[in-house]
């Protein structure tokens, strides 16, 4: 059963007291790409449950690491490519990231900080629900109307930060009482901003075409959308790609083609996920 709102933030506090740092699409049009809509714009969305009951939040972490290669071994005019491997801290069944353990002694150095900052986790956060307010003209909507949510660090913390404020009596998932959230785009600096994106003052419930949807389809098992956790053979192949990556060597597709790729490179199906953009 889904906790409730207390419960929620009682262990979001537990993880803050912790100090806790710690997929493609398929094809479909159920992702749904709210960075592309146009500065100034503003899409509205309503979050829904995870699937999985186990889950106490409506959101599942992602965590990948970017490694860089100068070029393609065996391709002259290669230009510089980057491999997205999953972190394996994010599956919290106390797995050790070969590539953090190695990372981590560098921040107590001040002249090795950048680099590991480099090669550090980069998170982001899965989420469902429906487009209420589209920002996106030439946006379809799929015949499962229940799209995903690729969220940044930096949305979900006005996310969880609301979630902390007293004044928010009920789950802005729920169907009745609900909230929606207005995902606004703005610049900074030359760069995407969304720092004013907020949650609707006003509740309201699903309409009956939102609640049918989600009588017909379901709701997403988030946690299916996280890359498959590497094993043995796949954690061998990460920390030979870091190694590789720090050193300076153009990434070796014969050595590890089938397991990760940078994304567009064609050397045939990888055993695990393909590296995806970010």
């Amino acid at each position: 059963m889904a906790m409730t709102l207390a419960e929620i933030r009682a262990k979001l506090q537990a993880n803050e007291n912790k100090g806790g740092n710690n997929q493609s699409s398929g094809g479909d049009n159920a992702i749904y790409p709210h960075w592309n809509i146009a500065e100034g714009s503003t899409a509205r969305v309503r979050f829904l449950p995870d699937g999985n009951t186990k889950n106490s939040f409506f959101w599942v972490e992602r965590a990948m690491i970017k490694l860089p290669f100068a070029g393609v071994k065996g391709q002259s005019d290669s230009k510089p490519v980057v491999v997205q491997v999953p972190c394996v801290e994010m599956y919290n069944d106390g797995s050790t990231c070969p590539i953090l353990a190695e990372v981590r002694p560098w921040f107590k150095d001040s002249s090795m900080e950048e680099m590991g900052r480099k090669y550090w986790k980069k998170k982001s956060y899965v989420f469902q629900g429906f487009v209420r307010e589209n920002a996106l003209s030439d946006d379809k909507t799929p015949a499962n109307p229940i799209r995903r949510f690729t969220i940044s660090p930096q949305i979900f913390n006005i996310i969880k930060a609301a979630l902390m404020d007293p004044e928010m009596e009920e789950l802005p998932t729920d169907y009745q009482r609900g909230l929606d959230f207005q995902i606004v785009k703005t610049s900074k600096g030359g760069y995407a901003d969304y720092s004013t994106s907020k949650w609707s003052r006003k509740e309201s419930a699903l309409d009956a075409a939102e609640q049918a949807a989600i009588d017909e389809h379901g709701l997403f098992n988030l946690s299916d959308f996280l890359p498959k956790k590497p094993g043995e053979v796949e954690l061998k192949v990460i920390k030979e790609m870091f190694e590789a990556s720090v050193n300076g060597e153009p990434y070796d597709p014969e050595r590890w083609g089938q397991y990760y790729k940078p994304f567009g490179l064609d050397v045939g199906p990888a055993k695990t996920t393909e590296s995806v953009p970010a």
